[in-house]
């Protein structure tokens, strides 16, 4: 893949009236390629020279670009790369999830610049937005006031229909309160920043694709394995995100089951089953949500829960590769490092077993990001939204 491929050339406009569009355009651009002197930005979307350097003189002037080290060892004037200001905007992301709600504050470049956690039985409404609230309080005061005037958003990354986990969570019967929650309104009692929703698997794919192996990688399917298995979808350099927001959702594939016969990924490969299987033990399950993470102890549980999910990701991964030719499948989930290496190596055994006629048998690699990859790909929504084009 060379240098333009990687980056993701794409066509700027000439016109009055589509500043913004090639505003977003070389945001993106400058993004990706960490930093890119103003002539092969000019190269790489077609727009005049002219055009590209009074761009980026106002990205440079509103806070969004800053100047690089001078590149020598040309003829002629040193090249000066424009690169991507951390403090040009900053956001919060919430991570939602069954037994956890993490929140962090992000700044442009991807780094976290602080986070917290709160952990629980199940979630409910109340409790979760009083934490948001006195979360985004206490992180805000570790921040310069620069930075407090270039907060933009906040994003929420959360399952869909989590009022319907009833039963898998041992929730209340009050637990269905989620369906009628508005969380625009809940936000907005304590917040003018605006929010900014994404499904939680599509927001760790998101996080992925902009701070991981999206960076070199423009196709591809993605797992994540949280208390449920979720996924996404990378397609020509962009997370594809779908009609309603759940594109990837590739818990619904049948797969083979346990038990003989077929039955959900979301049944044969999510992290509650290895919480069931440690309880059901009598051995404490808390290890799988606490941080910092050691799963060192985890034992035959932890080996059985690997060699049932990967046989389980193996029957998906062929299942989304007939579907579509992804060339890499990627898997990360909420575990340590060193469990991926395992789960990704059995998996990718996995699927050398199965029948794949027809199909061109996809690489089966780990992702980068890691189980901080829905707080960050949330933290990344206002973002992404409001200044990049891809």
């Amino acid at each position: 893949m060379d240098g333009n491929d990687r980056i993701g050339a794409r066509s700027g406009v000439n016109q009055i009236g589509v500043r913004a569009h090639n505003e977003r355009l070389i945001l993106s651009l400058v993004r990706r390629g960490g930093g890119l002197p103003g002539a092969e930005i000019a190269k790489l979307t077609a727009l005049s020279p002219q055009t590209v350097s009074n761009i980026l003189r106002k990205l440079e002037n509103d806070g969004f670009l800053r100047r690089g080290a001078p590149q020598r060892g040309r003829v002629g004037k040193p090249s000066i790369p424009m690169q991507i200001d951390p403090d040009g905007a900053l956001s919060f992301g919430m991570k939602l999830g069954r037994r956890s709600a993490d929140l962090a504050v992000l700044d442009l470049s991807g780094r976290v610049l602080g986070q917290s956690q709160l952990t629980y039985r199940y979630p409910m409404p109340a409790e979760i937005f009083a934490y948001l609230r006195a979360g985004m309080d206490e992180l805000s005061q570790s921040l310069t006031p620069h930075q407090r005037a270039r907060l933009a958003g906040i994003g929420v990354a959360a399952p869909a229909e989590i009022w319907s986990w009833v039963d898998v969570l041992g929730a209340p019967a009050d637990f269905s309160v989620w369906s009628d929650v508005d969380f625009a309104a809940e936000v907005a009692a304590f917040s003018d920043l605006p929010l900014f929703q994404v499904n939680d698997a599509t927001a760790a794919c998101r996080a992925e694709h902009v701070f991981g192996r999206g960076l070199d990688l423009t196709d591809y399917a993605y797992f994540f394995i949280g208390s449920f298995v979720g996924g996404g979808v990378a397609l020509n350099g962009s997370v594809v995100e779908g009609l309603t927001g759940n594109a990837g959702a590739f818990g619904a594939i049948r797969v083979r089951g346990q038990e003989g016969g077929t039955a959900a990924l979301i049944d044969e490969a999510s992290l509650y089953l290895l919480e069931n299987a440690l309880t059901g033990a009598g051995a404490p399950a808390g290890a799988l949500w606490h941080q910092p993470q050691d799963w060192s102890d985890l034992g035959p549980a932890l080996d059985l829960w690997i060699a049932r999910s990967a046989r389980a990701l193996a029957d998906a991964a062929r299942a989304v590769c007939a579907v579509i030719d992804f060339p890499v499948v990627l898997i990360d989930g909420a575990f340590p490092t060193d469990v991926r290496a395992r789960l990704v190596a059995a998996t990718r055994a996995e699927l050398a077993r199965l029948d794949l006629r027809g199909l061109t048998a996809p690489s089966i690699e780990e992702a980068a990001v890691g189980g901080n990859a829905r707080v960050i790909g949330a933290a990344t929504a206002p973002a992404m939204a409001k200044f990049f084009e891809f």
